[in-house]
């Protein structure tokens, strides 16, 4: 399944269960609000940059093989053939979801290349096309690393992330409160605050409403739909998927685990995140649906 800003929170859903998946989400933040100086900090980390041609090709090599490497990331396909053994249907699909993920490295990079970094970035379109793709490998090499970095040799994923991570400092977006979320910008910063405060009872208190509301799952998809469209079709995509990501640090923040992720934790704050960031575009149906975690959890209407 490719990966698109549109649905980012399934791409969400998958970062929450890899080991550094909230690395990967800092490294497409990056993409997202970089400004011109900022790619060009990126660009100019660039491993092959001052480097004669045969060196060049070695590094591209190294690069595809690195890649090469990724694709050993499990994929629900995959991890479906191991799942047989388990009797109860819901566990074989909680398993499935631990297991592996639904995009892939080549979508992860797909999306940061063409969307993350597509025409839509304000500030591509000021750069010289060879800073922005010299910044783009930076971006997408650092992505790859840290989204393989279960599988990949420790020595490869820090040669992938080794120029974004010295300019990292100067070329990630400060944190939520400082970037533009829309109208709700302010209850989305509280939201996300809220959650990467948790405790032990915050998180038994989400896996209890995400329990509560197990029917409601099939107006749960038609609900986040209905906000992806409305984020399109508004011109909000990208602020949306900058939120969806900022949820992804913070549930990780918030000590929830892979098997949260998998058993719908993960969906219920990313439901939460489109109720909010959406709100003023959606219905009272879908805003009832993809908030009621939230109404379960803090007791509020």
């Amino acid at each position: 399944m490719p990966y698109t800003l549109v649905s980012a929170a399934t791409l969400g859903f998958d970062l929450v269960r890899l080991p550094a998946g909230r690395a990967v989400a800092g490294v497409l933040l990056a993409g997202l609000h970089g400004d011109d100086a900022a790619l060009s900090r990126l660009a100019a980390a660039h491993p092959a940059r001052d480097l004669e041609r045969d060196e060049r090709l070695v590094l591209a090599v190294r690069s595809r093989r690195a890649r090469e490497m990724a694709v050993a990331v499990p994929h629900v396909r995959t991890a479906a053939a191991g799942a047989g053994a388990v009797s109860d249907r819901a566990a074989v699909l909680v398993e499935q979801l631990e297991q592996g993920t639904i995009g892939d490295a080549p979508t992860l990079e797909r999306l940061l290349r063409e969307d993350v970094l597509g025409t839509e970035h304000p500030d591509v379109a000021l750069l010289d096309p060879d800073l922005v793709a010299e910044a783009a490998d930076v971006l997408a090499d650092a992505a790859i690393g840290y989204w393989a970095a279960g599988v990949l040799p420790p020595l490869v994923r820090r040669e992938l992330t080794a120029s974004y991570d010295r300019v990292v400092d100067t070329a990630l977006p400060a944190g939520p409160e400082a970037l533009d979320l829309g109208a709700a910008g302010e209850e989305l910063v509280a939201f996300l605050d809220g959650l990467r405060g948790l405790d032990d009872a915050g998180r038994v208190r989400w896996r209890a409403a995400v329990d509560e509301g197990r029917a409601e799952r099939r107006p749960w998809a038609t609900a986040m739909h209905e906000a992806s469209w409305a984020a399109h079709v508004s011109g909000r995509t990208r602020v949306l998927a900058t939120a969806q990501l900022h949820a992804v640090q913070a549930f990780l923040d918030g000590g929830f685990d892979r098997h949260d992720g998998a058993a719908g934790a993960w969906n219920a704050v990313a439901g939460c995140v489109q109720g909010i960031a959406m709100g003023d575009l959606l219905d009272d149906g879908a805003l009832t649906v993809l908030r009621a975690p939230w109404v379960r959890v803090s007791g509020t209407r």
